[in-house]
């Protein structure tokens, strides 16, 4: 990680997304440590999708508990298909 002041991005921008864009992640420093990381839109979308799945399986773990748990409603075939109309 390559730590930058605000102004140093100002004046070397091109430089600056070459090296996000190959891959490194780049730190901002701000004042009052407000600082900001840049990162590639892949790096950003695989952290993205990181943070979706894991909020996906945990989804699945409370319906694991809930169904472990007997709090399951049970429907027949034409129950859901009159639902459905």
């Amino acid at each position: 990680m390559i730590a930058l002041r605000t102004m140093d991005l100002r004046n070397d921008f091109k430089k600056v997304s070459d090296l996000v864009n190959s891959g490194e992640t780049v730190l901002i420093t701000r004042p009052r440590n407000e600082n900001l990381v840049v990162l590639s839109e892949r790096e950003y979308n695989e952290l993205d999708k990181a943070r979706r799945n894991a909020e996906y399986l945990a989804k699945l773990d409370e319906s694991m508990r809930q169904a472990a748990q007997g709090r399951v409603i049970v429907k027949t075939m034409e129950e859901l298909e009159s639902m459905a109309k």
